[in-house]
């Protein structure tokens, strides 16, 4: 693995952590049953869970479209480039470890402009042999650098899949629209969009106070219907795969989503309702409970 984002000095990476303040990436990894975030986060995913208690669902199944995506597109579609942007902290089955499973000689290229995300990617983020993983330092709010600094990876000559997964709802509709057209406008026929997002459409009352929790910790929170995320599509000529633009848990349901390992009742009882959410099987999902539109596309 290389990048600019390793070779930064620990010591300055840990100056630009601001650990008072919950971050996405950080509150993505509470809910995901990660360690690598602070009271803030926890405190911001706790708020969130009391105003949904089923919340976690929706984390958990984007996190497994992404699954069902990435293996479509290296399976079927031959994809072997991905760039992904916003990818949070390091979780099992990332993009690299999804596609190199099944295309050794697949490239991944993360963007993530969290110190804490760039702090552990170095360990967390290795590629097998054949393939190539890198990390960028930069914001989805600066896609020619983003550009210029994936080029030292992917070859822009040949598709490439641009993973938007669960993060246009923190920008704003003036940035959101042209920022994706910026990104695409520059890769080539054949690549792909692999987008989710947060709606009000589905279970709105749900949604909304969890929007309010993140609103009052400064977060820009934009829910989109169903038009408006498929507007990042047709926006941009794109030909939308079937079954088009869908709650993410039924884009290609496979029935494969991971099932923790239960511990013992009595320590699960001793546990905080956050604590108790990365030991939640949720395959017991109804449309009640999810938020996010998710969506794949081509560039033809």
């Amino acid at each position: 693995m290389t990048g600019d984002a390793l070779s930064q000095n620990p010591a300055e990476l840990q100056r630009r952590i601001d650990s008072s303040k919950a971050h996405p990436a950080r509150v993505y990894d509470v809910f995901l049953g990660g360690k690598d975030h602070y009271p803030a986060d926890r405190d911001a995913a706790a708020a969130a869970l009391a105003a949904n208690p089923r919340g976690y669902l929706d984390v958990r199944h984007n996190r497994d479209f992404l699954r069902r995506a990435v293996t479509t597109l290296v399976e079927q579609d031959g994809i072997r480039q991905f760039l992904d942007i916003g990818t949070g902290l390091p979780t099992a089955e990332n993009v690299h470890q999804i596609a190199q499973r099944i295309a050794p000689d697949s490239r991944v290229v993360y963007v993530d402009n969290d110190p804490v995300v760039l702090a552990h990617a170095r360990a967390l983020l290795t590629s097998g042999p054949e393939g190539r993983t890198d990390y960028i330092d930069a914001d989805l709010r600066d896609p020619a650098r983003i550009l210029e600094q994936a080029a030292k990876t992917l070859d822009f000559d040949q598709p490439v899949a641009l993973c938007l997964v669960a993060i246009l709802h923190f920008v704003a509709d003036e940035e959101a629209y042209p920022l994706v057209g910026e990104l695409l406008d520059a890769l080539p026929v054949g690549s792909r969009l692999v987008l989710s997002h947060l709606t009000e459409d589905l279970n709105p009352e749900n949604i909304r106070a969890v929007q309010r929790t993140y609103t009052e910790r400064g977060f820009t929170f934009v829910l989109r219907s169903r038009a408006e995320v498929e507007r990042f599509f047709t926006e941009n000529s794109l030909e939308i795969a079937d079954p088009g633009v869908v709650p993410a848990h039924r884009w290609r349901p496979d029935d494969a989503a991971p099932v923790p390992e239960q511990p013992e009742e009595s320590y699960l009882a001793g546990l905080d309702d956050i604590e108790k959410v990365r030991y939640r099987d949720i395959n017991d999902v109804t449309d009640a409970d999810i938020n996010v539109y998710a969506g794949l596309a081509a560039k033809g």
